[in-house]
């Protein structure tokens, strides 16, 4: 029994049972294939297709989507979807692939779409049929959002979008892309709207996707062409000019903030917890120390290196009970504070993990996953390099605390 099931109401003591029996009698699918260890690594169509059947699955017996209405193909549960995602945690089931749609399109959608949009649209979207991609970065507005160039202009009841986004992970792969482009250049914020573009569709007409090379030598993030294509207004969300309030729900939910208002649909940026047979996070960290060799002794005979793995559990099972917190009302002091500073920990405890496993391994933390001689195939370097996307992702780690400070703490604003 997970150590919060002693809280549940009487609806979610039921729903827990449910997912429990159904992981019991449902396992996931063995496969020979060398799975990456989150969404944003998949390269290769199959591992694509492993993912989503396994979405499809648990969105068939009712583990996404769960806290959304029925009418827009959510379960119509009540505060269910954090159960869900933690017995799928516990059972070590692969990730959802679809955490942009889930995490950002589905409740952005739900907040501001209309609800024609979100009957068509939400269904496949949790079930993981259709994946989706997030258009925000641009080569000349990343961390500056408000500045963001790409332009459409109406014609009658259609727009035409003319730019350029950067760094759209999963949109070799997206049928869809949540969208905010400038509308208004006279007007820096309420000249910005929302759309949701299907970019799959348009792929060679009207829409250009190239994969960017990143410093693993792996792709996942891509740049996204738009030349004179056609969107009908019906895809707008929201009204004309209102895209900047409408983004920041979106980055509401991507920082974490966004779920004591409408629960995520589940599929966050997460590891799998055993990718290859290997112990995942903190505790993996043991492994690697107690296989490596320093002179006669070995890695984890060092006082100091064992300071530090017991540090990084200690900080990972931190933030494991943080997010717990976040669901107690009687504990929160600020309506996003615990969510918010969430998203600070989730990307750079992964990051310091993947950085000492790195420094364990010595020389061999240098070679790659091509070296037959590199541990554990190369794993660490890998994940250590993978990591600063997370840590950019969102808003930098120094946006994150900027937004902590000025608008939790309420310290001066920055200059």
């Amino acid at each position: 029994m997970t150590k919060s099931a002693h809280s549940d109401s009487p609806e979610q003591k039921e729903f827990r049972q449910h997912c429990r029996e159904w992981l019991r009698d449902n396992p996931y699918p063995e496969t020979d294939m060398r799975l990456p260890p989150t969404a944003m690594e998949i390269q290769a169509p199959e591992h694509m297709r492993y993912f989503q059947g396994w979405q499809k699955a648990a969105y068939d017996a009712g583990l996404v989507g769960c806290d959304y209405p029925i009418e827009v193909g959510g379960g119509g549960r009540n505060n269910c979807q954090h159960i869900a995602n933690a017995e799928m945690f516990a059972a070590k089931t692969p990730f959802l692939p679809n955490v942009i749609g889930l995490g950002m399109a589905a409740p952005t959608l739900f907040h501001h779409g209309s609800k024609v949009l979100g009957q068509r649209l939400l269904p496949k979207l949790f079930s993981g049929e259709e994946i989706w991609c997030q258009g925000f970065s641009e080569p000349g507005a990343g961390s500056d959002l408000a500045n963001v160039q790409t332009f459409a202009e109406r014609d009658g009841d259609k727009w035409i979008i003319n730019g350029h986004k950067v760094w759209t992970s999963l949109a070799h792969f997206a049928e869809w892309m949540i969208l905010l482009l400038r509308t208004d250049k006279a007007d820096k914020y309420r000249g910005m709207s929302y759309f949701v573009v299907p970019i799959r569709a348009a792929l060679g007409k009207g829409v250009t996707v190239r994969p960017l090379i990143k410093i693993t030598g792996e792709t996942g993030f891509n740049e996204v062409l738009f030349d004179n294509l056609e969107v009908n207004d019906a895809y707008r969300l929201d009204e004309v000019g209102n895209g900047w309030q409408v983004a920041m729900t979106t980055l509401l939910y991507e920082r974490g903030g966004g779920e004591r208002l409408t629960p995520a649909s589940g599929g966050r940026i997460q590891k799998s917890v055993a990718v290859d047979g290997l112990r995942r996070g903190a505790y993996g960290l043991i492994d690697l120390a107690r296989g490596t060799a320093r002179g006669e002794q070995l890695a984890s005979d060092d006082p100091i290196i064992r300071d530090r793995i017991m540090q990084n559990i200690i900080d990972e099972q931190a933030s494991r009970q943080n997010r717990r917190r976040a669901r107690a009302p009687h504990l929160i002091d600020h309506p996003t504070r615990i969510s918010l500073q969430q998203k600070l920990l989730i990307t750079e405890i992964p990051q310091n993990i993947a950085q000492l496993g790195t420094e364990i391994a010595g020389l061999a933390g240098s070679l790659g996953t091509a070296d037959q001689h590199a541990p554990e195939a190369g794993r660490w370097p890998m994940e250590y390099m993978a990591s600063f996307g997370s840590t950019i992702a969102g808003g930098t780690s120094e946006i994150q605390r900027n937004i902590l400070g000025e608008r939790v703490l309420g310290l001066p604003k920055t200059k």
